[in-house]
């Protein structure tokens, strides 16, 4: 943040606004909670936060920074960077911010009633009077009756990591080199570690075009047809122009990855208790019923693969 904020260059003769104006906007209060004077005075009170050129850690420069009186959200002191993160953090619209993600995140788009609305409140406040406890705001979040609505199963698109990471844990997929998987989610437009900006990615339905939609389908398709991937790695590698031209290190240890992920649907059906029936596998692969009616009596692989490739796969 101090890096993609300019953080570095906020000093007392020159102060930078980038980061006060960002940590309040989207990070702690939300648009609509705090003015422009807030904003310029918070900057003066974050002047000296820096870094180590050498090493990129966090430095503290007190001879760059404004040791005059700041006022922000109405309180006033001689304040430094982190007395204003305390007076954010004291602001209730903070907790209600910062709950409104996490619902984005694990419930739905938005409450849909006056009921939701007032769980969400209820949880903002307990987050808050927990000091900020990530796992109080959680329980609560997931004790709520928005939570567990059957309304509320399959609102939400899985970002790239949710599907592809999401795909092989709940398949229990071998996996040597993770490698074309970083690939695959940076195709689907979640490149790890590297938002688009410091706001993040937008999430929600953006996850999803035609594009994004059939790059879901093939990852998927390619992933359990375990059968043919020696056949579809040979035929990679022999490619004219292929491995050796556009550099035969990186691509053989592309394809050999990819030929080294693994789908055993027995050993995954021998994790189950009894014998799973098709409807009970359904409710296990999709949050909600299939879009396209899946074949009856098919074998456990065929089933898993006509589920993760039915557009209802896609939501969570």
């Amino acid at each position: 943040m101090v890096i993609y904020l300019d953080s570095a260059t906020n000093r007392k003769a020159q102060p930078n606004e980038n980061f006060a104006r960002e940590v309040m906007e989207l990070f702690t209060l939300g648009e609509g909670h705090y003015d422009e004077r807030d904003i310029r005075e918070a900057a003066r009170a974050f002047t000296g936060w820096s870094i180590d050129p050498d090493t990129g850690e966090f430095r503290w420069r007190p001879f760059q920074h404004d040791d005059g009186v700041k006022t922000v959200l109405g309180r006033t002191g001689n304040f430094k960077g982190d007395d204003v993160l305390e007076i954010l953090l004291a602001q209730p619209a903070t907790a209600q911010f910062v709950t409104a993600k996490l619902w984005r995140e694990f419930v739905s788009p938005a409450p849909a009633n006056d009921a939701e609305r007032r769980e969400q409140a209820q949880v903002a406040a307990r987050f808050r009077s927990s000091g900020y406890d990530a796992k109080v705001v959680l329980r609560a979040l997931f004790s709520t009756q928005a939570f567990w609505a059957a309304e509320n199963r399959g609102a939400l698109v899985k970002s790239p990591v949710d599907f592809v990471v999401g795909t092989m844990r709940q398949f229990e997929f071998a996996v040597g080199d993770p490698m074309p998987l970083a690939v695959v989610t940076a195709q689907l437009g979640q490149n790890l570690f590297a938002p688009p900006n410091v706001k993040g990615w937008p999430g929600g339905e953006a996850w999803i075009n035609s594009q994004t939609l059939l790059a879901r389908k093939q990852f998927a398709e390619r992933i359990f047809r375990a059968d043919e991937m020696p056949r579809f790695a040979m035929n990679e590698l022999g490619r004219p122009g292929g491995a050796a031209k556009a550099g035969a290190e990186a691509r053989q240890r592309f394809i050999r990855a990819v030929y080294e992920i693994r789908f055993d649907s027995d050993r995954w059906s021998a994790g189950m208790p009894g014998a799973p029936s098709q409807a009970e596998v359904e409710r296990l692969v999709l949050a909600r019923a299939p879009v396209n009616p899946i074949q009856p009596d098919i074998g456990t692989r065929e089933l898993v693969r006509m589920l993760t490739l039915d557009p209802a796969y896609q939501l969570k």
